[in-house]
C-alpha cells in the first residue's frame, strides 16, 4: 500500500474533479455519481493502491467510522458467521469494526459498551440483550444508533434482527410428533434470554397442538446454553420421567449435553432417546449420531444487522428516531440420525 497517494491523485488518474472522486468511493454517496465514472474511479483507485483516511473522513463526515459490536461468547459457534455477516455489510460501507466478548458477565458487558462510546463509535450492535435490559434502555434513550442480533429486549424500542423461534421450534415438534413420539421433554435456555423463554414457550404450545403429553415437569431450564448444563438439565428430565422418548433441545450445546446425559443413564441415540439441536452449528453433522437440528442462517442475520445500523446511521439526529423493527429470519429443519420412531 502506498501512503502517499492522495485523493487528487486518484482523480488525475481517473480524468475527474477531486469532489467527484470522492462521492464515487464513498459508498454513502455513489449513487449520485454515474457508473461509469464509479467504475473508472474505483479501478484508478486500485491500480494507484489508494486507501481513504479513515481520520481525515471522520473530520469531514463528524464520524469515527467504527462501529461496536458486543457477543456473548465467541467460543459458541454461532457466533462468528454473525460477526462475519456484519464486517462484510459494514467493511463494504467503510467501516472498522471493534469486537467485545462478555463471557456473558453483565458488569463486563456495561463497561465495554461504555469503553466503546467512550472511542466514540458511530453505531452499536448487540448480541447480548437480556430478555429486559436496563443497558438497551439506556442507549434508546441517548439515541445511539443500535442494533440487537440473535436476541431481542421486550417492551424496549430498537431495532432487532433474530430468527423466528416461534417457526424453528415449531419445526422440531412437529418432526418428533410424527415420528411417534408422545413423551417428548424440552431442555431449555435460560428464561431470561429471550430465546430461551420464546422457545420454551413455543414448544409448550406445540406439545398441545401436535397432542403430546404436556406435564410441566417435561420442561427443565438449563443455566446457560453450554453442554454442561445441558447434560445436566437431560439427566433431571430423565430421572423425572423415565418414560421420555424424545427431547427437543433449545440449542445445539444443549442437545450435546443431552447425548452424554442419554449415555450416563445407559441409553442411545436415537434407539432409546431421539434428540433434537437448535442453530446448525459447524460439525454437528459429524457427531455420532449425527444431529437433527434446526438451522438458523446467522451469517444472513449478521448482514441484515449491517444493513439495519448503516441506515440508523445514516439518519439525521434532530428528526424523530425511526419506528423500531424487528426482523425475523425464516429457519429450516435439518434431519439427521438423532432422531428416529421410538421402541415399539
Amino acid at each position: 500500500m502506498n501512503d502517499r497517494v492522495t485523493l487528487r491523485d486518484v482523480a488525475r488518474e481517473a480524468g475527474v474533479h477531486a469532489s467527484t472522486a470522492s462521492r464515487a468511493l464513498n459508498p454513502e454517496t455513489r449513487g449520485v455519481v454515474s457508473e461509469t465514472t464509479v467504475h473508472r474511479v474505483l479501478e484508478a483507485a486500485r491500480r494507484l493502491s489508494y486507501r481513504p483516511h479513515a481520520v481525515a473522513r471522520g473530520l469531514r463526515t463528524n464520524r469515527t467510522m467504527t462501529v461496536g459490536m458486543v457477543v456473548p461468547d465467541l467460543e459458541n459457534p454461532l457466533f462468528p458467521p454473525i460477526v462475519r455477516g456484519v464486517e462484510a455489510e459494514l467493511g463494504g460501507a467503510g467501516y472498522s469494526i471493534l469486537v467485545g466478548n462478555t463471557d456473558n458477565d453483565a458488569e463486563r458487558l456495561r463497561t465495554m459498551v461504555a469503553s466503546l462510546l467512550a472511542h466514540q463509535v458511530d453505531g452499536l450492535i448487540l448480541a447480548t440483550a437480556a430478555a429486559h435490559d436496563d443497558l438497551v434502555d439506556e442507549l434508546v434513550e441517548r439515541r445511539v444508533a443500535l442494533v440487537l442480533v440473535n436476541r431481542f429486549a421486550e417492551d424496549v424500542p430498537t431495532s432487532a434482527v433474530v430468527g423466528d423461534d416461534r417457526a424453528g421450534i415449531e419445526l422440531a415438534v412437529a418432526h418428533i410428533a410424527s415420528l411417534g413420539h408422545r413423551v417428548v421433554g424440552h431442555v431449555a435456555g435460560p428464561g431470561v434470554l429471550s430465546t430461551g423463554r420464546v422457545r420454551a414457550k413455543t414448544f409448550l404450545e406445540a406439545a398441545i397442538r401436535h397432542r403430546l403429553d404436556v406435564d410441566p415437569g417435561l420442561v427443565e431450564e438449563a443455566g446457560w446454553f453450554q453442554v454442561e448444563p445441558g447434560r445436566h438439565a437431560c439427566l433431571a428430565l430423565l430421572d423425572r420421567r423415565p418414560d421420555m422418548t424424545a427431547v427437543v433441545a433449545a440449542n445445539d450445546l444443549l442437545a450435546l449435553g443431552c447425548y452424554a446425559a442419554a449415555a450416563q443413564r445407559g441409553r442411545h441415540v436415537p434407539q432409546d432417546l431421539s434428540v433434537t439441536g437448535y442453530n446448525d452449528m459447524p460439525f454437528v453433522d459429524l457427531m455420532e449420531p449425527a444431529l437433527t437440528t434446526i438451522c438458523v442462517p446467522y451469517r444472513e442475520m449478521g448482514h441484515v444487522a449491517g444493513v439495519s445500523l448503516l441506515e440508523l446511521m445514516r439518519r439525521n439526529p434532530d428528526l424523530p428516531s425511526p419506528p423500531a423493527e424487528t426482523i425475523r429470519l425464516t429457519p429450516s429443519l435439518t434431519v439427521r440420525a438423532s432422531t428416529a420412531p421410538p421402541r415399539s
